[in-house]
């Protein structure tokens, strides 16, 4: 049984991998560390929390005596670090916590990996990284493995600087590391501040869907059962030093993708009490600061070297996500507490 370190499995695409590997593989032992911040949820992976294969352990992948031990005690053949301050519009209001998390903590966690390795043992760090690090693209094109790294939001800089680190870690000091770079994910037990989500249950409520600037930039959508299909793949099969583009071959324009939701939402639930269409509440709000325009993965290498293709198209994968967000309501009340309400009025009302 191969044991796998997991960095911010409470989190959205971690807590994803962790119950694929525990529901569907039944030679992996997880160990999940979260810091359990506003969007790493208990109640993700409530289902597996008795199973006799997974750990959880409370802290910060800052925390380099915590790190240190853990390894020790837990000898993991495997490290996948999820652990990040993940949304563009929180790095913009507030950078200083991403530099923090996705730079000095994933330096932190390389630094315990390194020790770790030097004492001899063998094991495999995966970084599990954005397509934003490569910045935006014009109405052409695809980000290649090869293409040059150009952020443009904190969040971004940060991720790509997590990047440098893991890579220069290879090559400096032999280590077997290896990074995906993904488009945007959607599905299960995602936080609503991410689009999907956030229209969903705004939707569900009668309240405004606001869209930033006029709604044109477009997205490639990855259904995130996908994603870790991909990342179980990677870590377990790709040569060392690789770096892997993974995508959903889903372009859509945001507008279109709010309105492809509304419309969904009204065939299952009828209109509003008023009798509107959900694509009424759609409403435009002030752009975001260094908005990109495009992102769109060239995922050819993946399939090439490894035979991992998505499998689930836009259409079918937000009737899946609908579903899970119309059958677990609670949930996604729970995590709309007060601090998320002083977050959204912060982001959305006052524009």
């Amino acid at each position: 049984m191969k044991t796998i370190l997991v960095t911010g499995g409470l989190g959205f695409i971690g807590s994803n991998f962790i119950r694929l590997l525990l529901n569907d593989f039944s030679d992996y032992k997880v160990i999940n560390l979260d810091t359990v911040t506003y969007a790493g949820n208990p109640k993700n992976l409530t289902e597996i929390e008795t199973d006799s294969r997974y750990l959880f352990v409370h802290g910060d992948i800052g925390n380099r005596d915590l790190i240190d031990d853990l390894l020790k005690r837990e000898k993991p053949d495997f490290i996948v670090n999820f652990a990040a301050e993940s949304h563009v519009d929180r790095s913009i209001t507030g950078p200083a916590a991403f530099i923090e998390t996705n730079i000095v903590g994933t330096f932190t966690m390389l630094e315990s990996f390194r020790a770790y390795c030097t004492a001899g043992h063998k094991c495999r760090f995966l970084q599990v990284s954005t397509d934003e690090v490569y910045g935006s693209l014009g109405t052409e094109g695809y980000f290649f493995e090869t293409t040059p790294y150009s952020p443009n939001s904190p969040y971004a800089a940060s991720k790509a600087s997590a990047d440098h680190l893991v890579r220069a870690y290879h090559h400096t000091y032999k280590l077997d590391t290896l990074i995906t770079n993904c488009s945007n994910n959607y599905g299960p037990y995602q936080f609503p501040e991410k689009l999907i989500p956030l229209m969903i249950s705004n939707a569900l409520e009668g309240r405004d869907l606001p869209v930033y600037g006029d709604g044109k930039n477009i997205r490639d959508w990855l259904y995130v059962e996908d994603h870790c299909r991909a990342l179980e793949l990677v870590m377990r099969a790709a040569k060392t030093n690789e770096t892997y583009n993974i995508g959903g071959h889903n372009e859509m324009e945001n507008i279109e993708l709010v309105k492809l939701l509304c419309r969904s939402l009204d065939r299952r639930l009828g209109p509003l009490p008023d009798g509107r269409a959900r694509e009424t509440l759609i409403t435009f709000v002030g752009d975001r600061q260094g908005h990109d325009q495009r992102y769109a993965i060239d995922a050819e290498k993946i399939k090439n070297d490894l035979g991992w293709e998505p499998q689930t198209d836009l259409v079918k994968g937000m009737e899946m996500t609908i579903d899970w967000y119309l059958d677990n309501q609670e949930w996604l009340n729970q995590v709309r507490d007060g601090s998320y309400q002083k977050y959204y009025q912060e982001m959305y009302d006052k524009r």
